[in-house]
């Protein structure tokens, strides 16, 4: 490779007074463009002193180069498409003036293939297929509104797939769903949980993970404490082991074990945390690809048309609802729809649950009033709670400090006995 001060050193052919170019090494490279070609195929140069033949008007290509070494006659073929050329295609061009008036000979057109892009842009047309198409026409029939109208040239999107892929998730769920199991567990109670809930969405915040990342680690937790039966002392190294395994599974960079030593005080070493966290996966089979809540409100914002400011609201109210045990004995979809319900409630948007909602939730307004009312209790009940990370983290400027909001008192109505 040249140095710089090596290309400074050389000398460039410049182009003289009578038009000429000098020629030089970097210019001998250019004398083989107009280079004749034999009937053999062999390129020529132009000062060769023999006769050449008659120039071609037009792009050498297979069949014709066929034609030449066969001895017949070097006139121009009919036009053709020129196929595998050296040169980068180029568009149709017309080599006779089209405005010209009273000329015996046709214009003589060379059809060149088309622009690689262009046809690219072309085969990546929209297409509608059956299903999509009456899909979208029951659902304006019934009032509902089509959410993936603006997703159907994104790929990533999955819009052909997006209905059956929730449909299989609310089937899903309820396969390695965690049970009822604090009656189990002789050494914990709802309180530690809380505990334990209000220190990881901590840690959580301050490593700066995915949200995807959370909800993982608490479904892990639930699972894992419904099928083993856990001392107390260890109820935290559960809960890093979690945490540390749903990173690997969620995030791109994921925090190391000396991380979470660290953020733990030191009271786990690192072979406790890789064999708890081997344990863990060895009950759970490797069982990690499940719905969570998260899955869940993507989907039901996006059909809520939510803006930021409902968006927040809801992930507030969602991860109240991971910090308490009363709210396993939902679904997660159910968690996510109340979550979306006691927002809109919250805000006071209206209408409160839509037909769309309704359509992709799976639940009617009726459905969601217990559970939306658990959340909004939580909501009231943050500010006098001694586990104050969640409502600490969502009152900060940056999040627009929704955790403000009074709560929705219309779901307050008869509320009585929530569990800290």
């Amino acid at each position: 490779m040249a140095t710089r001060n090596g290309l400074q050193n050389q000398k460039i052919s410049r182009p003289q007074a009578g038009g000429g170019l000098k020629q030089g090494p970097a210019r001998r490279a250019l004398g083989d463009i107009g280079n004749l070609v034999r009937p053999g195929g062999n390129a020529r140069p132009v000062n060769d002193p023999k006769p050449a033949p008659a120039q071609i008007s037009r792009p050498v290509t297979r069949n014709f180069r066929a034609h030449l070494r066969n001895g017949q006659p070097t006139a121009d073929p009919p036009p053709a498409i020129a196929k595998n050329t050296k040169q980068p295609p180029a568009r149709t061009a017309k080599l006779a003036n089209p405005t010209a008036k009273n000329t015996k000979s046709p214009h003589t057109v060379i059809e060149i293939s088309p622009d690689p892009g262009e046809s690219l842009k072309k085969s990546k047309k929209k297409v509608n297929t059956l299903t999509s198409v009456l899909s979208a026409r029951s659902k304006l029939a019934c009032g509902i509104s089509d959410i993936d109208a603006e997703d159907r040239g994104n790929e990533l999107a999955v819009t052909d797939y997006v209905e059956e892929i929730y449909t299989f998730y609310k089937m899903a769920e309820n396969w390695y769903r965690p049970g009822d199991y604090m009656d189990s567990q002789t050494a914990l109670n709802a309180k530690m949980r809380a505990i334990l809930a209000d220190w990881l969405i901590d840690v959580h915040f301050r490593f700066e993970l995915m949200p995807e990342t959370l909800f993982l680690a608490f479904h892990i937790i639930d699972r894992y404490l419904t099928l083993e039966t856990v001392p107390r002392r260890e109820l935290q190294l559960v809960g890093v082991a979690a945490l540390l395994i749903a990173c690997k599974y969620e995030e791109i960079w994921a925090p190391e074990i000396d991380d979470f030593i660290c953020i733990a005080d030191k009271a786990y070493s690192r072979d406790q945390i890789l064999a708890k966290e081997k344990r863990i996966l060895d009950k759970l089979e490797w069982n990690l690809t499940v719905p969570t809540p998260y899955v869940f409100l993507v989907r039901f914002l996006k059909a809520a048309t939510a803006d930021q400011e409902l968006e927040r609201m809801v992930f507030f109210l969602a991860e109240l609802g991971l910090m308490q045990y009363s709210m396993i004995r939902y679904t997660p979809s159910m968690l996510a729809a109340s979550a979306v319900y006691a927002a809109r409630c919250t805000l006071n948007r209206l209408p409160l649950w839509s037909e769309t909602l309704e359509q992709h939730s799976g639940y009617s307004e009726q459905d969601l009033t217990d559970s939306a009312r658990l959340l909004a209790g939580f909501h009231a009940s943050a500010t006098e709670s001694k586990l104050k990370v969640v409502f600490k983290k969502y009152s900060n400027p940056d999040l627009g400090a929704v955790a403000m909001h009074r709560p929705a008192l219309r779901l307050l109505e008869g509320f009585e006995d929530v569990l800290f």
